[in-house]
């Protein structure tokens, strides 16, 4: 029997709930244990983007990252769900050329920049968009600098090499699944598959053992010494450099910058939000089932990092700022709110 989903967040008009978003929770420790649930948490779930730290492992841990100097914001880039804005493309090519590769390379697709500004900007200037624009093209180009590693090692030609990268059956996507599979526990050989956005694989996996790959993530416990060397650089790479994991104005970016190391978070498509929280030990896993992110999913990561992480009351009234934040129409008039239900509050404070 599917477990019932509880309303995690409403939206109200006045003061009457005009909409709500129902979802579940993980909140996991680096042994596995489920420190708390809501909702259905063994339901297999598409990660999506949510999970980039996890596919990020295999550049650090494999030593490309230090062969090719890779900085704190080409690292953190590697983990993110960017904007398309200028340092974000620039940012990308600059770790392709460290490859001596170019944006050819990339196989995640043409996308416009999901930044208005960018967007605009390249409409302005009668330009189109390439593979650089695309939000994965950090990701995209942390794979094809592990790539390049291999195909040296080798003694191949790099561009040679990594073309197909995105198939299961390449050896840098293979070397990327295994890091996935390693962290999270599951075994991918027998969970339902799929193609990402970006054209990866993507496979669906349990939010209980997604949130313990992220306490995985927050801890180094359970991970291979690699892993967990990987796992502690590249948190400190997005805590230094918060705003290539996401850009200007979003969640991750904002969080991160204000909470430093005590919070990893990360957005994925289709109302997935998963964190790691150093501090506490934990991993978090988060799902709406309508797929609502910046509505939904934001308020909900928002509510959870009030209750498990410590904060200053400056840094308390920062996060409830998302948590339950007023709802303006057009004339600037308050018209309702947004905010973290009674009962997931309720749950979250037990």
């Amino acid at each position: 029997m599917t477990t019932a989903h509880p309303d995690l967040v409403h939206a109200l008009r006045g003061n009457t709930i005009e909409s709500f978003h129902r979802g579940s929770i993980a909140i996991v420790d680096a042994d596995g244990l489920l420190v708390q649930s809501l909702g259905d948490v063994d339901r297999p779930i598409f990660p999506r983007s949510a999970c980039k730290v996890l596919q990020a492992l295999p550049l650090v841990a494999s030593g490309a990252a230090e062969a090719l100097s890779l900085s704190d914001e080409e690292l953190a880039l590697a983990c993110a769900s960017h904007g398309g804005e200028p340092r974000h493309t620039a940012t990308a090519l600059t770790m392709l050329a460290k490859a001596g590769l170019t944006e050819d390379a990339l196989e995640c697709g043409v996308q416009w920049p999901s930044f208005d500004g960018a967007l605009k900007a390249l409409a302005r200037e009668d330009r189109h968009p390439g593979p650089l624009n695309n939000n994965c093209s950090g990701k995209h180009s942390g794979f094809v600098c592990v790539g390049c590693m291999m195909a040296r090692a080798a003694g191949h030609d790099p561009a040679e090499f990594v073309r197909g990268y995105v198939r299961p059956d390449h050896p840098v996507m293979r070397e990327v699944s295994a890091a996935l599979a390693a962290a999270t526990g599951c075994d991918l050989r027998k969970a339902p598959a799929g193609t990402d956005g970006c054209s990866i694989p993507t496979f669906a996996i349990p939010l209980r053992q997604l949130a313990h790959g992220f306490a995985r993530i927050a801890t180094g416990v359970g991970l291979s010494p690699d892993h967990a060397r990987a796992a502690k650089r590249l948190r400190q790479a997005v805590a230094n450099a918060p705003y290539f994991v996401a850009g200007s104005g979003r969640f991750d970016t904002r969080v991160m910058a204000q909470l430093g190391e005590r919070v990893f978070c990360k957005v994925g498509a289709e109302g997935v939000y998963c964190a790691a929280l150093p501090e506490a030990g934990l991993g978090v896993a988060i799902k709406l089932d309508d797929g609502n992110n910046a509505r939904a999913a934001e308020v909900v990561m928002a509510a959870v990092i009030e209750a498990r992480v410590r904060l200053l009351d400056e840094e308390s009234a920062f996060m409830r700022g998302f948590s339950d934040l007023a709802l303006r129409n057009w004339n600037g008039i308050e018209v309702g709110r947004l905010r973290a239900s009674a009962g997931l509050r309720e749950a979250l404070a037990t």
